[in-house]
């Protein structure tokens, strides 16, 4: 399967690295190393791989650009090149990329082409033979996979780690884990074009620029996190400094009735709804070990903030802004979130509850706890986690 490895490197997507940018790579390395194909396919299905296409050719409605294809300088052999997240080029306006996973490519993979060359020139490239009978393997390895993995930390140890731009980027750290995606990059993709520009558009309903920027000025200002539910929080927080102590449930019910006395109807059973969902998952975050027994959540905020950088980060994606607005963009989120809480443990909380207020039913709130509690555990506990490594102030 494999005709060479870091012996047929030619051009490539980045410089070598002494460290492998991301567990990917890193995998994919130990795969080529211990010589086993199988080994070598299975790195390869878990992840998402990337095909470069011209942004001229991805902007046309409905038609897909065939697999482009490169020559190798050491072999002469034609193959199609396709690069892993950790080898992704620098952010560039009009050249994009298309997201195939290994099973995908077998499925379209071109007649006439033999050979795919997975991050030519870099440490990590392998050259895998792409004949039918191999193709079948690769169809294998997905089913073996179950495809790229989600619920996991993956960091660019290229991308930013320390300082307040990493301390940004870690705002959407919940975001990226939920899908598997790196957390710390300002690049070429998110997920890839497409993907980004369709998760713009829905559920954002974001087609342009100008409705991108509107609306991560509301992200920026906590318009889209639940002003009820915000209100719900502030209420108990200004009853908390008027007593001294913590107030009982009945006291605080007491107050957001007086407080949404004057609203219409609609409004006081959200508020009531509310109350009652935050009271139940503080005694579940209690009886889990993430919140303290006297702790509590003061504020959603966190929850605008965490999806306005993903916002940021699909809108570059998207070509809908450039690399250094993004930056200044993350910066003053972090700015805001240093603001609105004390701490990573906090911040993560925040960002919980406001998913878990917003459940339809019990089934998908259900869902939503278990996801949430794997995601902050990850977070908060795992030594590689930026909450772990970046200071929150």
């Amino acid at each position: 399967m494999r005709d060479g490895g870091a012996g047929e490197r030619g051009g490539g997507a980045r410089p070598a690295f002494d460290v492998a940018p991301t567990r990917i790579e890193r995998e994919l390395v130990l795969a080529v190393a211990g010589g086993r194909d199988e080994a070598v396919l299975d790195a390869l299905a878990r992840t998402r791989l990337y095909v470069l296409t011209p942004r001229l050719h991805a902007d046309v409605p409905g038609w897909t650009p065939p697999l482009p294809t490169i020559r190798d300088g050491a072999t002469g052999r034609v193959c199609v090149p396709v690069l892993t997240p950790g080898v992704l080029p620098q952010w560039h306006p009009e050249w994009v990329f298309r997201e195939m996973g290994l099973g995908t490519l077998a499925r379209t993979w071109p007649y006439d082409v033999r050979h795919l060359a997975v991050n030519h020139g870099s440490p990590s490239a392998v050259l895998l033979d792409a004949r039918p009978r191999r193709l079948r393997a690769w169809l294998k390895a997905e089913a073996r996979s179950g495809g790229p993995r989600e619920g996991v930390l993956l960091t660019d140890a290229g991308g930013p780690l320390r300082g307040p731009l990493a301390h940004g980027l870690a705002l959407g750290a919940h975001l990226a884990v939920h899908n598997g995606l790196v957390w710390n990059r300002l690049g070429a993709v998110y997920q890839d074009y497409a993907t980004d520009r369709a998760r713009l558009s829905r559920p954002w309903g974001v087609e342009h620029r100008a409705e991108y920027r509107g609306r991560l000025d509301s992200l920026m200002k906590y318009r889209l996190v639940g002003r009820v539910q915000e209100t719900v929080l502030r209420t108990r927080c200004a009853l908390a400094a008027r007593l001294g102590r913590a107030p009982a449930v009945e006291e605080w019910s007491e107050a957001v009735d007086r407080a949404f006395a004057g609203r219409a109807g609609a409004d006081r059973a959200e508020a009531a709804e509310a109350l009652r969902r935050v009271v139940r998952y503080e005694e579940r975050f209690r009886a889990d070990g993430v919140l303290a027994p006297d702790g509590r959540v003061d504020t959603l905020a966190a929850f605008d903030l965490g999806r306005a950088v993903n916002v940021v980060r699909l809108a570059l994606g998207a070509r809908y802004g450039d690399p250094r607005e993004a930056e200044q963009d993350v910066l003053r989120l972090g700015e805001l979130a240093r603001r609105a809480y004390p701490s990573w443990a906090a911040f993560s909380l925040g960002y919980l509850l406001a998913r878990l207020v917003h459940c339809d039913d019990a089934d998908a709130g259900e869902r939503a706890y278990r996801d949430s509690l794997a995601q902050h555990r990850v977070l908060t506990e795992d030594p590689a986690s930026p909450f772990r490594n970046i200071p929150w102030s």
